[in-house]
């Protein structure tokens, strides 16, 4: 037990100089070639050049049966009619844990693989922004799952959270009740500020039907603003359609893949 803590404390240690290593290179504002281009603005064949076309989403989801199997997905969407273009799976058996505050040890490079497989078949639709299910920068170290992947894959990345890690002094309740006091009743949204004065993310009420939040936060090359916009314009549910996409089509695999073991 004591080698297993030592063994445990060791590697915390080496990720947390590695997360140091890449924060360096974080980049929380735009940077990009591409536009969101309003209605009136996609007529223009120069501007359709410009624009926004291609958007991933990236999840991984586990076998009920092995929790150390694990699929990664990546999928793309047509921006302007969130229809799913392209789709990739990878079933990998995970050997790092989860630890909490190190998401990405255990899952980025599962995801980064996917994501270099089609980059290296020089798919026509590679994503020109990629939205994670996991934090960005909303996280205790102030780079998530969203800001690993995207520093790796140098790709602008969105971090959606399901949930609020609290640190700076935010916490889940009073989040809910600032949202809850808002007049609008849909894509109500309120900057998350800790106690230090510091904008983690955005707490974001996606639908009218929707109770819970989502968290939004900077993953890498793009701003908190520009994340919001984005988040609100492929949000047809609680949680934007690139997650919710490769959300549902992960469980769908490998649910799949346990019921054809459990029939042979």
């Amino acid at each position: 037990m004591e080698n297993e803590e030592s063994s445990s404390s060791s590697s915390q240690k080496h990720w947390i100089i590695e997360q140091e290593i890449l924060r360096e290179k974080l980049i929380t504002e735009d940077n990009f070639t591409w536009k969101l281009l309003s209605t009136e603005d996609e007529g223009s064949k120069e501007k359709e050049e410009e624009r926004l076309r291609y958007i991933g989403g990236v999840d991984i989801s586990f076998s009920s049966d092995d929790s150390s199997m694990a699929c990664g997905t990546l999928v793309v969407l047509d921006f302007n009619t969130l229809q799913v273009v392209y789709e990739d799976f990878s079933l990998v058996t995970l050997h790092v844990p989860y630890v909490p505050g190190f998401l990405a040890f255990r899952e980025a490079p599962v995801l980064v693989e996917i994501l270099d497989k089609m980059k290296r078949n020089g798919n026509p639709f590679y994503p020109q922004l990629l939205m994670v299910d996991g934090n960005g920068i909303l996280h205790p170290r102030g780079f998530g799952l969203a800001c690993h992947i995207g520093v790796v894959a140098n790709l602008p990345t969105i971090g959606i959270g399901k949930n609020l890690h609290h640190i700076d002094g935010l916490n889940q309740s009073r989040v809910r009740e600032l949202l809850g006091a808002k007049e609008n009743s849909s894509k109500d949204f309120i900057n998350l500020v800790g106690s230090s004065g510091h904008t983690w993310g955005a707490a974001m009420r996606s639908t009218e039907a929707s109770i819970k939040p989502i968290y939004i936060s900077s993953g890498h090359r793009i701003s908190l603003q520009t994340a919001i916009k984005v988040v609100q314009m492929t949000c047809k549910y609680r949680v934007p359609e690139p997650v919710r996409q490769a959300d549902i089509r992960s469980r769908d695999y490998i649910r799949k893949l346990e019921m054809n073991a459990r029939t042979k």
